[in-house]
């Protein structure tokens, strides 16, 4: 017996401000993400029935969910947090989509947030972050999360320059191919100039990129996403209300491995596995999208995504970039906020920016920034290292 399939909504969001907040904790954060969200939803806090949140290094709670709902005056009737690393964001969304379809909850908030910049030193973050590494093969080594997508890139490179038709790549090809990575962090740059939230906006270009120092050869410093703090949040709804309703149309997860010296190839990971379950549940898939919004906690990152999606040709993601294609004029306007890139990542409310920046543009609410009037769009994260991945596909209807 077929069975139809689940129906929800996505009727209001909550963004802070992405970068520096003084002061301001993991609680106060979500709160300040939250309480937007519900005015925007036009919800009071005793409607809520459901509140599903992520998770914080700066305040590594247990019980982050219930501690949440005593802070902010919430007794739900599910509560549960998640750790899917930086697909968490996009996981809530598919679980609150399957949770309402269920009855579990009728009206569910999704919030994160964390002040992962000031609330912790650089040290603390890069070693809290490193432990996505085996704890045997990789983190005694002293793998970073840079490193790790260093050795990603380096593949990369390596692979695209054998499809160009070098028989061994050399440091020429190598450099190219930093070129074309670093046209991606340029475009989120550009994005997040028209985003008075973003952490950074002031341009840059090409020969910037290439300028800033090493990280992890071959990803320089404007290659890679800052630490940031701010919060994220989101109502999904059963019913779609009377104010900016955006319907949750697929979903799909699919989780490859979760050490990059296990992953099964370095060449493909489960992008395209996670969007295919989520087209198959949509009725439509990437190409019918007229809106991206693609993790990008690297470039290296958003280059493989977009080339395993479909969404750019493989080793075209700068060229795309660079010819206008992802801009807000272009065929498929791309993290039109900034990105991680450029917005901040703030943990796993950095991917929630972006579906909340989709959600503006799908209800054409993202003023200057808005690009025409896109029916659907297409999201996807991932986490740990290209490990865990989750494909959302989102319609405005009516």
């Amino acid at each position: 017996m077929n069975r139809e399939p689940p129906v929800s909504w996505i009727t209001g969001i909550g963004l802070t401000s992405f970068g520096r907040h003084p002061g301001r904790q993991t609680l106060d954060l979500m709160s300040e993400a939250a309480q937007a969200a519900l005015l925007d939803a036009r919800l009071e806090r005793g409607q809520v029935d459901g509140l599903l949140t992520g998770y914080s290094t700066t305040f590594p709670h247990l019980m982050l969910a219930t501690v949440f709902a005593e802070h902010f005056g919430l007794r739900p009737a599910y509560a549960h947090a998640l750790q899917v690393g930086g697909a968490t964001g996009f996981a809530m969304v598919m679980l609150a989509h399957l949770l309402v379809d269920s009855g579990a909850a009728q009206r569910v908030l999704v919030v994160a947030g964390e002040n992962r910049l000031t609330g912790q030193s650089r040290d603390a973050a890069v070693q809290v972050l490193a432990q996505v590494g085996h704890p045997e093969y990789e983190v005694p080594l002293g793998a970073t999360i840079p490193a790790y997508y260093g050795l990603v890139a380096s593949r990369w490179i390596y692979e695209r320059a054998l499809d160009a038709g070098s028989r061994a790549p050399d440091d020429a090809d190598s450099l190219h191919w930093q070129r074309e990575l670093a046209e991606l962090a340029v475009l989120m740059r550009r994005h997040a100039a028209g985003h008075p939230g973003a952490q950074f906006r002031e341009p840059i270009g090409l020969e910037d990129v290439m300028a800033s120092k090493a990280v992890a050869s071959p990803l320089k410093l404007l290659d890679c996403c800052p630490v940031s703090d701010g919060a994220a949040a989101f109502v999904v709804s059963r019913s779609r209300g009377d104010g900016h309703a955006v319907r949750i149309a697929g979903t799909g997860q699919a989780h490859t491995h979760q050490h990059i010296s296990a992953a099964p190839s370095l060449v493909r990971y489960g992008a395209a596995e996670s969007m295919a379950r989520a087209a198959a549940a949509a009725g439509f898939g990437p190409r019918h999208c007229r809106y991206a919004a693609v993790y990008d906690s690297f470039t290296i990152t958003l280059a493989i995504l977009l080339e395993e999606l479909g969404l750019a040709p493989a080793g075209e993601a700068g060229r795309c970039a660079r010819e206008g294609e992802f801009s807000a004029g272009g065929r498929l306007p791309l993290n039109t906020h900034g990105g991680l890139l450029s917005y901040g990542h703030c943990g796993v409310g950095g991917a929630m920016a972006h579906l909340a920046e989709a959600h503006l543009q799908l209800t054409g609410r993202a003023g200057e920034r808005q690009c025409g009037q896109p029916e659907r769009a297409v999201l996807h994260g991932d986490g740990g290292v290209l490990s865990s991945h989750v494909s959302l596909l989102l319609a405005r209807e009516g």
